[in-house]
């Protein structure tokens, strides 16, 4: 039986990828700089005779498992890290520095779990590549950088990703998620990731002596307004049943105490799950900062800027797609290690694959990395429990990494051999 082969399979393999999740933990490189772990998953993939293209989109990797006629299916892993100094204080914590995207040092550490889904990809095609009497089909293994930065997805379709490799009938990933325990399996079928619209609003003012407020425009002020104006929006603008979120994650302006600066950046993230939303939110702040602005004196000259910076669309899981996997997920985990989950208003690149004409059905799960010595650690409190991006997020890897590789690969056997 297949589920028997896999099940003993993965703990045969699993040393060697618990020696692969060091290194890449270990290892880290941030978005679009990802040279080393690339070639590391090219080279893993070229082990197993699988052909491989590199430099797809940035550090992208596409690699190509044929094994007679069948359907193809796209399995993506992101590789890229995050600049933040790692404090789990782990035995192979990372100690990395690079270079990040304003020109600045700074460490870099696996937060978000891709460690985990790069070493569950490995897993994935070694244990496929020594199964291959149980499917028939193509396998892409897509490596793709820049998740973090919403934008690795675009670069690898704008390079060709379905122009030059076969373009796949279903496309799988996984995330993992910090508050299910390791072992089990989450699911949501239809828009189950947030659409993700980041910018700067750049509020322009006079400059000035702080003893003379009077002879200026005061842009910390008017930024103290527009600040409190957008934060209505949600409230009272839209329809209750639509789900959407604006954060102002940054505020910058001036330079000393006794100084009215001329300018100010707030960096602010919205989240919905329609366009429709998204655009009436943008459209939103807009007319708030100008109207507000022009309360203070500001001329049209000075009206405040919006600057768009990194967006992606929602994802959508496809459920015909989720339901079959979900029923492969039982077949090899046990119905009460599936759990069910809401939407949620992180976003993922990842959905941008669903959308290419003609659309191919696309689906996300998630995967539980929380132990229970964890847990105890936080007093049985799942709200202190470290969450993905933080500094001290610590998964539970060897159960998650044979329980994420299990999925993937009953999912896709059981797909290649849908009639």
């Amino acid at each position: 039986m297949i589920t028997n082969k896999i099940n003993d399979l993965i703990e045969n393999e699993y040393t060697y990828l618990e020696n692969l999740y060091i290194y890449l933990h270990k290892n880290p490189e941030l978005s679009f700089q990802e040279k080393n772990t690339s070639e590391k998953l090219a080279n893993e993939l070229e082990s197993l005779n699988i052909t491989v293209e590199k430099f797809i989109g940035g550090y992208g990797i596409v690699g190509i498992l044929k094994n007679g006629e069948g359907p193809t299916i796209m399995i993506r892993t992101d590789m890229d890290a995050l600049p933040q100094q790692e404090k789990t204080n782990l035995p192979y914590a990372s100690n990395v520095k690079m270079i990040n995207s304003d020109g600045k040092e700074s460490y870099v550490m696996h937060a978000c779990g891709h460690d985990i889904h790069m070493s569950i990809f490995i897993g994935t095609a070694r244990i496929l590549n020594k199964i291959k009497d149980y499917w028939k089909g193509t396998i892409l293994f897509v490596g793709q950088p820049a998740e973090e930065k919403i934008s690795g997805a675009a670069e690898m379709l704008k390079a060709g990703l379905f122009t030059r490799f076969p373009k796949p009938n279903y496309i799988l990933a996984l995330h993992t998620h910090p508050t299910l325990f390791a072992g089990t399996v989450g699911y949501c079928e239809g828009y189950s990731w947030a659409a993700d619209v980041m910018l700067d609003l750049i509020v322009k003012g006079v400059s000035g002596h702080g003893a003379s407020p009077h002879t200026s425009i005061d842009p910390i002020v008017i930024s103290a307004h527009i600040i409190i104006a957008i934060q209505s929006i949600i409230s009272r603008e839209i329809n209750p049943t639509e789900k959407a979120v604006i954060t102002i994650g940054s505020i910058h302006g001036g330079l000393t105490h006794n100084i009215i600066p001329s300018e100010v950046k707030l960096s602010i993230t919205i989240r919905a799950y329609s366009q429709e939303t998204i655009n009436h939110i943008l459209e939103s702040i807009k007319n708030k900062a100008n109207n507000i602005a022009k309360a203070f004196g500001l001329q049209e000259n000075l009206l405040p800027e919006i600057i768009q910076k990194e967006s992606t669309p929602a994802v959508y899981n496809d459920p015909e797609l989720t339901n079959k996997l979900v029923q492969s997920f039982i077949k090899i985990l046990g119905k009460d290690n599936i759990i069910k989950l809401e939407p949620e208003m992180i976003s993922e690149d990842f959905g941008l694959y669903g959308l290419q004409e003609p659309k191919i059905p696309i689906c996300i799960f998630r995967l539980g990395t929380l132990s229970k010595k964890m847990l105890e650690k936080y007093n049985n409190d799942i709200n202190l429990v470290p969450k993905l991006h933080s500094d001290k997020y610590t998964p539970e890897y060897e159960i998650s990494i044979k329980t994420g590789v299990k999925a993937m690969v009953q999912s896709i056997v059981d797909l290649l051999n849908k009639k």
